[in-house]
């Protein structure tokens, strides 16, 4: 019986091991990097963009490669100048088919035409800026995706340092709930011996289920930090609760500040390069009033029969074209490419300075939270030595409850202040690190 006993014990206990196993899964900051680079949604749409983009590229293609049409075409026919016309092309025109009556009231004919058109643009000016245009754009949106994954990468290690901030101070509320238990047995003693009130014993256990309290909102910010993991890896949570390999540090590192903004960002280098698309379509809209050179040919078929194919002939040519006036369109046209120039030549020129600016607030958020990170500690450190001082007092009788547990209260939300502004400073500089990337 006792076997069995054991046997069943064993079971439950591992049982409740795998559960947890699958539960909680071990992750470090590169694997998540990697992995939002490879599933994040954010991400694959701005590569849809950039795909887009490149497709509009590839049309551009046609200003240098020919367009070959081949068509098939059947008719049967008594009108005058089609049937005579297809007697003509079928190279069986006899000197009975100019008798006017047989010209005017011709008996019906079929004719079967097979015909291969080729059209080659040869000199187009205006084209060929558009395909600049269009590349720049194209530059602008593979930019603009490298800097999205930048930004994926910052919200990735902001996430995995929420998730260290939110298991560390379980970890605290949990000494906190092991100490605050430890007093409540003491003052319990202390109760039944008569050496303390009531109020005193109530004050303590209050004080143990806000712990207990805090300690499950903390529970819950672990959850919370592990779905918005989830979320940016494009996972399903199913309960899943992340766990970092690395805990968050109580110190930190001074670095020297960056004060300017980079030119090669790669958001700023996107933004030129679309102010760069729009000036080629100023380019592009004035190029549009000279003339279009375009070479033509194409190679025919004929046959009164389907699928015959006993007369031939081509055609080859080129022509000059020259849109002298269109109704003030082309004039229209560039005027607007020249105002949409403009203004992305202003938005960029805007985005910069609110880059700068955000760097410079950025600069001081990190010299605020340094001071923060030191006050903290230096605090935190000083309600460790209260509460010490205070818990011996107590045991000694020399302390009230209420101020023993005031000063508990003070050592653990310093702590936890403490903790915070460490994440604090650590994000900062990583988002300083960004803006001037």
């Amino acid at each position: 019986m006792k076997q069995m006993k054991f046997i069943l014990t064993c079971a439950i206990f591992l049982s409740s091991f795998i559960g947890f196993s699958q539960d909680t899964l071990m992750v470090s900051k590169n694997d998540l990097v990697q992995k939002v680079t490879d599933k994040n949604l954010q991400l694959k749409i701005t590569e849809k963009s950039y795909q887009s983009a490149k497709a509009d590229y590839n049309q551009s293609n046609a200003l240098f490669l020919p367009n070959i049409n081949v068509s098939y075409t059947g008719i049967s026919t008594t009108n005058p100048l089609m049937a005579f016309g297809s007697k003509l092309n079928q190279e069986i025109l006899t000197q009975a088919d100019f008798n006017p009556v047989l010209l005017n009231d011709p008996a019906k004919i079929q004719n079967f035409a097979t015909k291969i058109e080729i059209q080659q643009p040869l000199i187009n000016i205006d084209g060929l800026y558009e395909r600049q245009a269009a590349k720049a754009k194209m530059e602008a949106f593979r930019l603009q995706t490298e800097r999205t994954k930048e930004y994926l990468e910052l919200e990735v290690s902001k996430a995995y340092m929420q998730l260290q901030l939110a298991y560390k101070a379980v970890k605290v509320l949990e000494k906190a709930d092991v100490t605050g238990k430890a007093n409540l047995k003491l003052v319990e003693n202390y109760f039944k011996q008569g050496m303390l009130q009531k109020t005193d014993l109530l004050n303590v256990q209050v004080r143990v289920n806000e712990i207990n309290n805090q300690l499950q909102y903390a529970k819950s910010n672990v959850q919370n930090a592990s779905d918005y993991l989830a979320f940016l890896l494009n996972e399903d949570t199913n309960g899943k609760v992340f766990k970092p390999l690395e805990e968050l540090e109580n110190t930190i590192s001074i670095e020297s500040l960056n004060t300017e903004i980079s030119e090669n960002r790669k958001d700023i280098q996107a933004m030129n390069k679309s102010s760069e698309a729009y000036k080629k379509m100023i380019q592009s809209s004035k190029m549009g009033f000279l003339p279009k050179l375009n070479a033509f040919g194409s190679y025919e078929l004929y046959d009164d029969k389907f699928l015959q194919t006993d007369a031939k002939g081509y055609l080859v040519g080129a022509q000059l074209s020259w849109n002298v006036f269109d109704g003030y369109k082309s004039i229209g046209k560039y005027n607007k490419a020249k105002a949409d120039f403009q203004k992305a030549e202003v938005e960029t020129e805007q985005y910069k300075k609110q880059s700068q600016l955000e760097l410079n607030k950025t600069n001081r958020q990190l010299k605020d939270a340094e001071n923060k990170v030191n006050l903290s500690q230096l605090a935190f450190e000083q309600s460790q030595e209260a509460f010490r001082i205070r818990q011996n007092r107590f045991a000694q009788g020399l302390e009230k409850t209420t101020d023993l547990l005031q000063s508990e209260t003070q050592m653990i939300q310093k702590e936890l202040e403490h903790l915070q502004a460490v994440f604090e400073y650590n994000f900062t500089k990583q988002y300083l690190q960004f803006l001037t990337k």
